[in-house]
């Protein structure tokens, strides 16, 4: 709690009273692990409506999003953030471009990797472009059909891509860690219906892995 708490928003006066921090918090990280309904909470978490008001308002005005990179930052400051390979298991361009994690000293953020892994789903012309644009390396298969069209041009149809293999060994990293988030009940099977609420849902199960790493 204490990673969270300068990150968490100050109580304004306005309105009801300012349930304590800590026992919400607790109540929504139970929640999203069991994946019961909001309902269900145990009382000593108190209401549950205070705990899915605070989890839907944390989702709507970015506070979830803004303590992961604050915990983010911290990891890499002291070095726990491998960049030096990210895998992909997504729409790779958008991922890409919402990538950035904050530095300590004030510097410009983190907003690529060294290199990056994919299968040969993302072995498209669009997507090299990009990476050779963002000066990211990348080990991507070429795709069959890719690799016949290439060879019947013969030396028009360009040099193969290049495929590190010991590298792509580390490509399930992002399989894996899907898993460990679908580990939360509420993440593997979406109830929420709003689509913020579930992204809140996944960030949340994301800063949990976050603050035990």
């Amino acid at each position: 709690m204490f990673q969270l708490e300068p990150h968490l928003p100050k109580n304004t006066g306005r309105g009801g009273r300012w349930k304590e921090h800590r026992k919400i918090i607790n109540g929504i990280l139970f929640r999203i692990r069991t994946g019961i309904p909001w309902r269900d909470l145990p009382r000593r978490f108190g209401s549950w409506q205070t705990c899915y008001d605070r989890h839907r308002r944390w989702s709507t005005d970015g506070t979830w999003e803004r303590i992961v990179r604050a915990v983010q930052a911290d990891a890499d400051a002291d070095g726990r953030i491998d960049w030096s390979m990210v895998s992909v298991d997504s729409t790779m361009i958008p991922v890409l471009d919402r990538l950035r994690v904050p530095r300590l000293d004030g510097g410009r953020p983190r907003t690529r990797p060294d290199h990056l892994s994919g299968d040969k789903a993302y072995s498209s012309r669009r997507n090299r472009r990009y990476l050779r644009r963002r000066q990211i390396k990348h080990t991507i298969p070429e795709r069959r059909d890719q690799r016949a069209h290439r060879l019947r041009r013969g030396s028009s149809g360009g040099r193969p891509t290049g495929f590190d293999a010991a590298r792509y060994v580390r490509r399930n990293e992002v399989e894996r860690l899907i898993n460990r988030l679908k580990a939360n009940r509420a993440v593997a099977t979406r109830f929420d219906k709003r689509a913020y609420v579930f992204y809140g849902t996944v960030t949340v199960a994301a800063l949990r892995l976050w603050l035990c790493a």
